[in-house]
């Protein structure tokens, strides 16, 4: 008969629990996986993959603490907030792309053609979907995921499972990273903003010239073709963005790994 004692099993729920938290909190809020078309099955299944592969490494610098206690639960919290932080710097990256759609489709007077998003429940542009299917796309191209997934098991080795976990410098640097969605999603949207400014004061002094002339009847179709045309020239320009904007949140990850590291020298 086979017998298992309480100590054996402690040990056995803190080699896997706890790097399962870090990995399943990582796929819940990245882009791609973190999908909600991608199904729970599949998630809670490659999350459990890669605990699996990535126990041999971690089962040496897990800290001496019983999982069911309080200080355990705070080491399974802290594992679930360092996934959440490095998930969320790279779903900024696709919210700049959206945002950057959303200020185009205005601007091309499509702020009325909007339909609902189920991957963040709301209402989005066309625009803005248009641009996120193409970054995901490019994130895909430049295999993305994959060097997301080797950030994360990297991870367990720039920052070991323990009671270290998020800080204050941590979410002050999330939050400068926040201002990446303005900065980038204008970037991304000035050559159309520009050529559809252009395209505005050229009506307005055509409406001076020509009162009698319909504006509306003229303008929207106008702006929508001039928009529609320079996104179109626009896109061959946009992949080198785009990949660069990937890069930089794949190296903020482990900036984030690294200030959280230094937090705990302190």
């Amino acid at each position: 008969m086979i017998s298992i004692t309480t100590a054996e099993l402690n040990n056995l729920l803190a080699i896997y629990i706890w790097p399962l938290s870090r990995i399943l909190a990582l796929i819940a809020t990245a882009p791609i996986l973190g999908n909600t078309s991608v199904p729970v099955r599949v998630k809670l299944g490659l999350a459990i993959m890669l605990t699996l592969l990535v126990t041999p490494s971690v089962e040496k610098s897990l800290p001496e603490i019983d999982p069911s206690t309080g200080m355990g639960l705070i080491v399974m919290l802290q594992q679930v907030l360092i996934g959440i932080a490095i998930g969320f710097v790279m779903r900024i990256v696709f919210v700049a792309v959206e945002m950057a759609g959303e200020l185009i489709g205005l601007q091309m007077g499509l702020g009325f053609a909007i339909f609902f998003d189920p991957q963040n429940s709301g209402q989005i542009d066309i625009i803005g979907r248009f641009l996120g299917v193409i970054a995901s796309l490019a994130f895909l191209a430049i295999d993305g995921h994959l060097m997301m997934i080797a950030l994360i098991s990297q991870s367990f080795n720039t920052l070991p499972i323990g009671l270290e976990g998020v800080t204050d410098a941590t979410f002050t640097s999330l939050a400068s990273w926040g201002g990446e969605i303005f900065k980038s999603g204008l970037q991304l949207s000035l050559p159309v903003l520009t050529a559809l400014l252009i395209t505005n004061l050229a009506l307005g002094i055509l409406t001076r010239a020509a009162p009698q002339l319909n504006i509306f009847a003229v303008g929207f179709p106008l702006t929508l073709s001039i928009g529609l045309l320079v996104l179109a020239l626009s896109m061959p320009f946009y992949a080198p963005i785009l990949e660069h904007l990937v890069h930089d949140g794949l190296n903020f990850m482990m900036g984030i790994l690294n200030i959280i590291q230094m937090s705990s020298l302190k």
